[in-house]
């Protein structure tokens, strides 16, 4: 079967940003992501570009659908998921993000005993996600109000699962908004969870598992299982931009 793939390439759709993100310290994201399932990636984007990425949730014929968390017990406030083609910049940083995730989840995958391996190119795990029917695109736009939330959760959508995923904040704490901060949990096995608050200004992201990681013990390896969410917003309007590397049935 053919498969038709509506992403454009990274380096043709915004340079500046493609080159922006190979500049990352990818050796100290990954000892992050390694240590405590999550890794804040400080200044990712400007001002100017979080405007306008925000400014986006106004075009709803860039959305294939809108979610009020409310009618579904997610939680309160809404979200919409992007249609391909993607805007360039979303586009832009979800495959030149992907590559230098790549290493790290096939790593993963080897420790926790899970026969796949993601291949370098991002266009190609895609083809893998559309022949298995997985076609939709997950990038979205969310948007909270006063008394929003967003309950913990996991970004499944299919058999094919990239394990990482990336939350960047497109407002500004103190200025546009109060509380709404983007939260983990972590389950071990017999253990009570572990939460973590996770710190973000305007630009900034943060990479974070998906599902499970695994963690060294004193007698090897095992798996843990997280969760993420937004806590209540107490003030003001929250727009953040999920970026999902596989796509949905």
């Amino acid at each position: 079967m053919s498969v038709i793939l509506h992403e454009p390439p990274c380096h043709k759709a915004a340079p500046g940003l493609a080159a922006r993100v190979d500049g990352l310290d990818w050796r100290r994201i990954e000892q992050d992501l390694d240590a405590q399932g999550s890794a804040v990636i400080a200044g990712l984007l400007d001002a100017a570009a979080c405007t306008a990425l925000a400014a986006l949730y106004r075009e709803e014929e860039l959305f294939r659908s809108r979610v009020v968390m409310a009618r579904h017990g997610f939680g309160r406030g809404e979200y919409k998921y992007f249609s391909y083609p993607l805007p360039d910049p979303i586009a832009a940083l979800r495959g030149s993000v992907y590559a230098h995730l790549t290493p790290l989840a096939n790593r993963w995958n080897t420790v926790m005993g899970i026969a796949v391996h993601y291949p370098a190119r991002h266009a190609e795990f895609l083809a893998r996600c559309h022949e298995a029917g997985q076609r939709r695109p997950t990038p979205l736009l969310l948007q909270y109000g006063v008394d929003d939330y967003n309950c913990l959760h996991q970004d499944l959508y299919g058999e094919h699962v990239f394990p990482i995923q990336l939350a960047i904040l497109l407002s500004e704490p103190g200025r546009d908004f109060s509380g709404g901060e983007f939260v983990l949990t972590e389950q071990r096995p017999r253990m009570q969870s572990r939460a973590e608050v996770v710190p973000l200004r305007q630009g900034d992201a943060v990479a974070f598992a998906v599902h499970q990681r695994p963690v060294r013990g004193t007698r090897g390896s095992y798996r843990v299982n997280l969760r993420h969410g937004v806590s209540r917003l107490r003030a003001g309007r929250r727009h953040t931009l999920g970026i999902i590397f596989h796509d949905a049935l």
